[in-house]
């Protein structure tokens, strides 16, 4: 809930405990000292003047609450920030408007306890004027109280008191609700003290932010001994007191997206630990049991992550919800009966139609009644007017087919003779048929005549000229054939040549090659007496390094191996051959 809006809702009541008559305005010097109170319990410095400029143009008595409503804006609620007690500001509205509706003597509670319900009322009600609490939040608080006092919750008692409050208003005011809950009606087998209790643990969970609160064991920072405190949980801090009694502090644990809470092992004597890392400090405490410590430590991690998703606490996001899931219902709700109003109004329409539409049926049934009343009348006289132009038809029917009896003989006659003429046109036709074609025929005759004749002549001018092409080609025919005689034997004798070059080659190469072979032989026999003689020397005197021979300068090596002749034999060899090869080409 908005800072605004929560002052909003206090200073509404003490404006309307002002209103004695109940007419909605209150005095200007009534609004003076309300006025002075506000500034003074939210720490705004009064500017006593103001209320009179403010007004000075409204002479006319008392000021309404819309009237107020600028001035309070403005001069009050503009100004002021979150440094002031708000407990101490509830009970100064709360003492304005408690004498005036408060009636003390019919409660079974205290009037701290009526002032602590009267705070979870401006908590829950509706932020609209005059302010109610729904019936949904009545249970709401109800239930809460119920689990306080550790009582359970009976759902028909709740049901048989909603449909009283149904047929009524379905809402309570601030002292509706006080009156209901300080009636004991659903708080039977409770004392007052319980009461007391549950609505003190109700009103510091709703309006003092306390998630949770109890005794443990905590650790000190510099004499390291444990003592018990009371802990009370708040979404963002974890204050420590001597006592139940708050009344002495003894520290405060600012909680933060930052902080982490976790379970130590068993230390010093001391079970069910757990530990607060906060940005500052880490704070050792020990629960009374297992249960205790589990719960602590959820409850604590449970701020951290709302402080980390900047949440509000759980029981003001939970009544956001209920608020925002009323209005959508409200919304729902709303347009269902719209769509009711629209069917009614449509079934209304529809109705109103039907009606019309079955009155003009009996009044077109009226005039289809008339209307067959003068069809079977003029009907009737339709039938005698039929019936003598009938008889004149069959006297005229009669004279005509007299008529057309002579008339189809006359066209009988005629069509013979139509016939016989066309008979006459067909045979004439068939007659200048047969000489058109006649005719024709003897001009493709003559065509073709024509085109024969031309076509010998062209092929006898073709056949001289190919007689003559034939004479020079046998010419020149002769010709080349003599010339390529003498080129072949040409050819064939410088073949013979060179393969008469080519056997003595090959003669030469198998020579060389058998000189090549014995060689190497020769060589290998050297070798293997060398390889003895080393090896006795090397016996009888040691190792030695003997002197051979040394090379006979460069040696040609074939693909077969080291060459017959040396390269300038070779280089004469093929000097000669490509000789002969010119010579005999040009012989040829």
């Amino acid at each position: 809930m908005a800072l605004r809006d929560e002052l909003l809702k206090s200073i509404w009541h003490a404006f309307t405990a002002l209103d004695l008559d109940k007419s909605g305005k209150v005095s200007k010097s009534q609004l003076k000292v309300l006025s002075h109170n506000l500034c003074t319990m939210m720490k705004i410095p009064h500017d006593p003047v103001a209320l009179e400029e403010h007004f000075k143009d409204d002479d006319e008595g008392p000021v309404s609450n819309q009237g107020y409503m600028p001035y309070l804006n403005k001069f009050i609620l503009d100004k002021v920030t979150d440094n002031f007690d708000r407990q101490d500001f509830n009970k100064m509205c709360w003492t304005l408007c408690s004498r005036k509706n408060l009636q003390q003597s019919q409660l079974l509670i205290s009037n701290d306890d009526a002032f602590k319900i009267w705070c979870i009322f401006n908590f829950l009600s509706e932020d609209r004027y005059p302010l109610i609490i729904v019936t949904e939040e009545i249970e709401y608080f109800l239930r809460k109280l119920t689990e306080a006092m550790g009582g359970s919750w009976v759902e028909e008692r709740f049901e048989d008191y909603k449909l009283q409050l149904d047929s009524k208003q379905q809402c309570l005011s601030a002292w509706e609700l006080i009156s209901l809950v300080g009636s004991g009606h659903f708080s039977k087998g409770m004392d007052r003290q319980t009461l007391s209790m549950g609505i003190n643990e109700v009103y510091q969970e709703l309006i003092l932010d306390v998630l949770k609160q109890g005794f443990m064991l905590k650790k000190g920072h510099k004499r390291k001994n444990w003592t018990e405190r009371w802990f009370m949980l708040k979404p963002n801090s974890m204050s420590y007191y001597v006592g139940e009694d708050l009344a002495d502090k003894k520290g405060n644990i600012l909680l933060d997206g930052n902080c982490n809470v976790e379970p130590i092992p068993d230390k010093e004597g001391k079970k069910c630990l757990f530990i607060i890392r906060s940005s500052l400090k880490s704070f050792e405490i020990s629960a009374s049991d297992k249960k205790k410590k589990q719960e602590w430590m959820h409850a604590i991690q449970t701020c951290v992550s709302l402080l980390r998703q900047g949440r509000p606490a759980p029981h003001c996001e939970a009544r956001q919800k209920r608020r925002e899931l009323r209005l959508k219902q409200q919304a729902e709700q709303e347009e269902l009966e719209l769509r009711m109003r629209e069917l009614q109004t449509a079934n209304e329409a529809k109705q109103l139609e039907l009606e019309n539409m079955r009155k003009a049926l009996e009044e077109g049934a009226a005039q289809a009644a008339e209307e067959e009343r003068r069809r079977l009348q003029t009907q009737t006289e339709l039938q005698d007017r039929y019936r003598m132009d009938l008889e004149r038809e069959k006297m005229v029917r009669q004279q005509m087919e007299e008529q057309v009896a002579q008339k189809s003989t006359e066209l009988e006659q005629y069509l013979q003779r139509v016939r016989e003429l066309e008979d006459m046109y067909s045979q004439l036709e068939d007659a200048l048929e047969d000489e058109r074609r006649a005719r024709q025929d003897e001009e493709a005759v003559r065509r073709l005549q024509a085109r024969l004749l031309e076509e010998e002549a062209t092929k006898r001018a073709e056949l001289e000229q190919i007689h003559l092409q034939q004479q020079l080609a046998i010419s020149e025919t002769e010709a080349e054939k003599q010339e390529l005689e003498r080129e072949r034997q040409a050819k064939e004798s410088a073949l013979q040549a060179a393969m008469t070059q080519l056997e003595q080659l090959e003669q030469e190469r198998q020579g060389a090659l058998e000189q090549y072979q014995t060689v190497i032989k020769k060589l290998e026999d050297a070798a293997n007496n060398t390889k003895t003689w080393k090896h006795k020397v090397a016996e009888h005197e040691g190792f030695l390094r003997l002197i051979q021979p040394g090379s006979k300068g460069q040696r040609l090596i074939t693909n077969w191996g080291p060459a017959a002749f040396s390269d300038a034999e070779l280089n004469l060899r093929e000097k000669k051959w490509k000789d002969t090869k010119n010579q005999t080409t040009q012989a040829q």
